[in-house]
């Protein structure tokens, strides 16, 4: 999730993979995949850099889950009555 602020400055998390496009109408309007349509009072270009963080966040997470040693899991057979 991403912060960004409502125009009135209430916090709000944003799922990133939802949003379609951000626009600057001169107010940034966030539209979703769902057509909702969202105005913040963060510059476009601020919520495309919160998008690239969580981004790469992201990748760093799963290169550093890659690189972990997990223990190998195995079935327990069921025990017979």
């Amino acid at each position: 999730m991403i912060l960004v602020h409502r125009l009135r400055g209430e916090p709000l998390h944003v799922n990133p993979d939802l949003i379609e496009s951000v626009e600057s109408q001169p107010d940034t309007v966030l539209t979703l995949i769902d057509g909702k349509r969202i105005l913040v009072s963060e510059a476009p270009e601020t919520v495309v850099e919160r998008f690239l963080h969580f981004r790469a966040g992201l990748l760093v997470t799963a290169d550093e889950l890659r690189s972990t040693r997990v223990p190998s899991l195995s079935l327990v057979p069921d025990e017979e009555d």
